[in-house]
């Protein structure tokens, strides 16, 4: 069940093509750096993440413990996992979960919970990133 909403941040993505991995389905590579705020923190964030299209079309979505978070007193990581879509204006719309290791102590209610996720990109590679903790 879906808790208290965590975090809502903003980035920019620029993305690449990657090798496929000997199915020919396409993969992709989204580095997205941008800021927000996280449990009350205001944060910048800076991310890679890899994505591979599946056979109905969707794609699976990977960000393997590549993910920072930077707050005035510290930092954390995140891994986070989904699945996702083209939208009709050009665009992507992922949703996972998400897990963070924090050590900056206005981040530290984030460890040891679940979150799950809503990433949305827009056709001009401007995504919104919004979280809620698990209960």
């Amino acid at each position: 069940m879906l808790g208290k909403k965590v975090g809502s941040t903003t980035a920019t993505c620029v993305n690449k093509a990657l090798p496929s991995n000997g199915g020919g389905m396409p993969r992709m590579e989204t580095a997205a750096t941008g800021g927000g705020e996280l449990v009350g923190a205001e944060v910048k964030i800076f991310a890679t993440y890899h994505a591979e299209m599946r056979p109905d079309g969707t794609f699976y979505g990977e960000c393997p413990n590549s993910g920072v978070v930077m707050a005035a007193d510290g930092v954390a990581t995140f891994r986070a996992s989904g699945i996702g879509k083209p939208t009709s204006d050009g665009g992507f719309s992922f949703r996972g979960s998400v897990y963070f290791e924090a050590s900056a102590p206005s981040l530290a209610e984030l460890n040891g919970i679940a979150c799950m996720y809503q990433w949305d990109v827009n056709a001009n590679d401007e995504a919104t990133w919004e979280i809620w903790a698990c209960e």
